[in-house]
């Protein structure tokens, strides 16, 4: 396929009237979740990203060994602060995983998957905190790391992960879902030894917000509303029940 030729602003702008989730329907009374389908003999399936998180929720809901894990070769810097000022957090986080899923496939990088009859399934996913509309995304330096959790103690704040899928079907020219899954999350007070230790451990340092549901940082969470999945960085259900949507088609 084509290298994209669209300018990062025209890019922007073009994207920027898109409603927060494309999918159009449902799933269906039957085979709604991932539960009773075969994936192997209905697609190939490809996730643009690394994330530790992302592979272990997509081999909890039973995909182990039925998708590759690839980078998306998307470079995030040459749009995000542009995207920031021109769409709200959960656009924000919906189009940037559009782009790391669509930049995968048109740049070449499912061409194994692409030997088979099978249609080719690309996913992406972005993660970002969103603290009274400000972005909070990974931090930069331990420096920023304790700026961000001074901010989040003792409040709440949404975290908002986007999904979206692209297919062979279409040459991954539009996505066949896209949406953004948001939770609320309740932080305890944090007092400096707790900000300065955790920063310390090093957990912080890859994580949108600054900290980890799933690990130490779950420690500092008092409550939650919504999909817990969605905070760690994939919603499992969701997710589950438009590919499966996707498949029934």
């Amino acid at each position: 396929f084509p290298e994209p030729t669209l300018s990062a602003a025209t890019f922007i702008l073009s994207m920027s009237s898109s409603s927060t989730s494309k999918t159009t329907a449902k799933a269906t009374d039957n085979n709604n979740s991932l539960v009773s389908l075969d994936i192997s003999k209905k697609c190939k399936l490809v996730l643009a990203s690394q994330s530790p998180r992302r592979v272990e929720i997509l081999n909890m809901i039973g995909l182990m060994n039925q998708f590759r894990a690839q980078p998306s070769p998307f470079d995030e810097d040459e749009i995000r602060d542009e995207l920031k000022k021109q769409v709200n957090p959960p656009e924000y986080t919906r189009i940037m995983a559009e782009r790391k899923a669509q930049a995968l496939p048109l740049a070449g990088g499912c061409q194994e998957e692409m030997e088979s009859s099978l249609p080719v399934i690309v996913i992406g996913s972005d993660t970002i905190v969103d603290l009274d509309g400000t972005i909070l995304e990974k931090p930069r330096s331990e420096e920023e790391a304790v700026v961000m959790l001074r901010k989040l103690s003792g409040r709440k704040h949404q975290v908002h992960t986007g999904v979206a899928l692209y297919s062979s079907i279409n040459q991954f020219q539009d996505p066949v879902s896209s949406f953004t899954e948001t939770a609320q999350v309740e932080f305890a007070e944090l007092s400096e030894a707790d900000i300065a230790a955790y920063v310390a451990s090093g957990e912080p340092m890859d994580k949108a917000g600054s900290y980890g549901i799933q690990g130490i940082g779950g420690q500092f969470v008092k409550g939650i509303t919504g999909d817990f999945f969605a905070v760690m960085g994939f919603p499992m259900h969701r997710f589950s029940w438009e590919l499966a949507r996707i498949l029934n088609e």
